[in-house]
């Protein structure tokens, strides 16, 4: 059974799965499948390729598929694919990928985005993640699973968040946010671990105690003011003795960051796109000599 409402508009090629509900005044595209279960309240737009899986809802206004605001995009067919058990709230918008940026904005598995959270061109979003109100997620942007994040913070290009991290409210994020860390400020930082994050998701006492000194020797003013470089600190503490799980991964992605990263951020390093690629949109528009403005 599909159920929509009189006053929706559904392309006859979108594709829709079993139990569907479909409320007032909403468009579906022709390029979308919709998958069993999902729930559309009123005044909800999905359009352009765009996939979605199981047992999502979207409340009023949320706009899922338009085409990237970048200005490199060349009109291509490009993708959003979400996964199964989202919510995503009022105002919620996800725009498609970009040519230079993989082709596919993509949105991993029971995440929860809270209203007015924008989810720009070629994202990538892990599973079980909470975006508090007015989250702003800038192109190419990775967020990994279970990270957490506080109303109203912009998050720049390229920048990634790991996993089971929380990022403080009012921040700017511009430099990678480390897992199992809490990052916010002005610009952000790492200030703490994420010790309530940690707990809810089942770690340990003594696993995040370990986590804990380690965020000492990294991270805390004294560390910071040593002068010692974070690569020789992480040497020091691997040959300090055996490491766990997420020691080495917390390890590997600092020194991913640290080595391979451009402007404090690894993914920055992995972009394609020159400043030709902008020439289009400032050939079009072209602004007259300072002299001859009025």
């Amino acid at each position: 059974m599909i159920d929509i409402h009189p006053t929706s508009v559904v392309d006859r090629r979108a594709v829709l799965g079993e139990d569907v509900k479909i409320g007032p005044n909403c468009f579906i595209g022709p390029k979308v499948v919709l998958g069993d279960r999902c729930i559309l309240h009123n005044n909800v737009t999905i359009t352009g390729h765009t996939t979605i899986g199981p047992d999502n809802e979207f409340f009023p206004n949320s706009v899922i598929g338009c085409a990237p605001q970048d200005l490199k995009y060349k009109g291509g067919d490009t993708e959003v694919v979400i996964g199964a058990g989202n919510v995503f709230r009022e105002l919620v918008t996800v725009h498609a990928g970009t040519e230079l940026g993989g082709g596919v904005t993509r949105v991993g598995d029971h995440n929860r985005f809270l209203v007015g959270v924008h989810i720009a061109h070629d994202v990538q979003i892990g599973s079980h993640c909470v975006l508090s109100n007015a989250v702003q997620l800038a192109g190419h942007t990775c967020l990994e699973d279970r990270v957490t994040m506080g109303g109203v913070i912009g998050v720049a290009n390229f920048v990634t968040v790991g996993t089971l991290a929380y990022v403080t409210g009012f921040s700017r994020v511009s430099n990678d946010i480390p897992p199992f860390m809490i990052g916010g400020g002005d610009p952000a930082r790492v200030r703490g671990v994420n010790r309530v994050g940690l707990s809810r998701w089942g770690f340990s006492e003594e696993r995040i105690r370990r986590l804990t000194r380690v965020y000492r020797e990294l991270f805390s003013k004294r560390a910071t003011r040593s002068g010692v470089s974070i690569l020789e600190k992480i040497e020091k503490l691997e040959a300090d003795g055996p490491l766990n799980d997420d020691l080495r991964y917390l390890f590997a992605y600092l020194r991913k960051c640290t080595l391979e990263g451009k402007h404090g951020r690894y993914r920055e390093s992995l972009r394609t796109d020159t400043a030709a690629d902008l020439g289009r949109f400032y050939a079009e528009a072209p602004v007259a000599p300072l002299e001859d403005q009025p």
